[in-house]
């Protein structure tokens, strides 16, 4: 019998955020379960940063040099083979419930009044969207209406209050609720006997930093650690983003710690609602036949160099939650995996979970032997995360092309080994930092340490180039790798 297939995308969940993680306070014992029922892989990352261009790698297991998402409204090419689209070719119906925040490729619109001309939040291909929850959250708004909530203020101001609400009312309790409707509904998507393929996109614990009911109060302020403190030599980009961007955290130290336990308040709301998930399939006797994969589209700083939200080349931004769970394989689970893994990763690996061919485009790799609890030979040995700002200055006006080449140049891209971490700027200057300090305050100028980690990442980079036609040859009617389909 076919698997069920549940892919889980918690936004902005750092990879330290766990409890089993050895985290000196969060508490999350439901991931925990998972991870001891699955395989928790401990050096998880994210491909890029914000939501749209962390997504495009997730979801289509392409980097940001490949996929060219830079930034949330960059459309994604059609041409690309996504993880909904895996599901079609394997007889599913996906179903998503939340947002994927991918902007359609205006190539394939022909009215000029398209909505999806003006929006980053639209459906990534293949998916049948259930419910729809994007930065608007209309459907939990019109939900709170009907409980009696004034939401004539907003979206943002419903989610800047929760606090005040039940957590019984929040938006994390009200996607998980209407999953459960569909799954218990006799004629919907999910019908006896029929494995299903749903994507649950949760937007905690992204800001506003305001945890649901009891959450908000769950964790002292007094009590937590430190955010990693500010480098004190700094990068140009570095000092921007500190200027009082988006991206510069308070400098208050109350606010500061505040900030800190309404995250981690809304990392353990969102655990509670993985244990009523985990629970429901259980009842259901389906827990036994359901893949189950969480991670995250990008991290968090919370408050680390100064800096939240996601932004930059610390790691905070990129190191994410990696847990997958195939009943399949229970030679596997509780296995904590260490060597470096990423996002580029998932769409293989569910590739091979339902018996189809990784497609050619993926730069990652299958996690299946890890699932195995095995170790695959010539495993990479660094992580790889890439950050793009152009949208910033994406001019409005006339764009001199081919001759104005700004924009090629506002980009950067993160190599992390277990020792040092490099960092190439799209204007030829670079950083480099010895993560013996986990500061990240420690910079590494010796030609003899930084010379072989930027013949690394050039070979990465030489290494991932566009495949789709590289491998075939045509010779005798084509041989060697046929080309992915064109889809339409």
């Amino acid at each position: 019998m076919r698997p069920n297939v549940l892919l889980i995308t918690l936004d902005q969940f750092r990879g330290d955020s766990l409890s089993c993680a050895d985290h000196p306070v969060v508490r999350t014992p439901h991931l925990d379960e998972l991870a001891a029922d699955g395989v928790r892989f401990a050096r998880h990352y994210s491909q890029a940063a914000p939501c749209a261009p962390g997504r495009a790698a997730l979801y289509t297991g392409t980097y940001q040099m490949n996929n060219r998402v830079v930034a949330n409204g960059t459309p994604l090419d059609h041409r690309f083979d996504n993880v909904a689209r895996v599901g079609l070719r394997a007889g599913y119906q996906p179903v998503m419930f939340g947002y994927t925040d991918v902007g359609a490729d205006p190539r394939t619109i022909t009215d000029p009044g398209d909505w999806r001309l003006s929006t980053y939040e639209g459906v990534l291909p293949g998916f049948d969207e259930v419910l729809r929850l994007d930065e608007h959250h209309t459907a939990w708004l019109e939900w709170l209406a009907t409980l009696g909530y004034d939401v004539s203020a907003g979206p943002d101001h419903m989610l800047s209050t929760e606090h005040e609400r039940p957590e019984a009312h929040s938006v994390t309790t009200f996607l998980t609720d209407r999953f459960f409707e569909w799954l218990e509904a006799p004629t919907g998507g999910s019908r006896p006997g029929e494995p299903w393929f749903a994507h649950l996109s949760y937007i905690r614990p992204h800001p506003p930093y305001d945890a649901a009911g009891s959450y908000a109060t769950m964790y002292d302020p007094a009590s937590l650690p430190d955010p990693l403190p500010i480098p004190a030599e700094r990068h140009k980009v570095h000092e921007v983003l500190l200027s009082g961007t988006g991206a510069t955290a308070p400098t208050d130290p109350a606010a500061i710690r505040h900030l800190r336990s309404q995250y981690w308040g809304m990392i353990t709301e969102v655990d509670h609602h993985m244990g009523r998930l985990w629970q429901r399939l259980r009842e259901r006797d389906e827990w036994h036949n359901t893949i189950v994969v969480v991670t995250a589209d990008h991290g968090e700083q919370l408050c680390d160099q100064g800096l939240v939200q996601k932004a930059g080349f610390f790691e905070s931004s990129y190191h994410i939650i990696g847990i997958v769970r195939d009943p399949r394989h229970p030679e596997g689970h509780g296995t904590v995996v260490t060597d470096f893994t990423e996002n580029v990763d998932i769409v293989p690996t569910i590739c091979e979970a339902l018996d189809q061919p990784v497609p050619l485009q993926c730069d990652g790799f299958p996690l299946t032997p890890f699932l195995r609890s095995e170790r695959p030979t010539g495993w990479r040995d660094a992580a790889h995360w890439e950050w793009d700002w152009r949208d910033a200055y994406i001019p409005r006006g006339e764009n001199p092309w081919p001759w104005d080449r700004r924009l090629e140049k506002m980009n950067l891209a993160t190599l992390r080994t277990d020792r040092y971490a490099y960092v190439q700027f799209g204007d030829g200057d670079w950083l480099c930092f010895d993560l013996a300090d986990p500061t990240w305050n420690t910079r590494v100028t010796d030609p003899a340490v930084v010379l072989p980690l930027a013949q690394q990442m050039l070979v990465w980079r030489q290494a991932h180039l566009d495949r789709q036609m590289t491998g075939m040859l045509l010779r005798n009617g084509g041989i060697g790798r046929p080309p992915q389909p064109r889809f339409t």
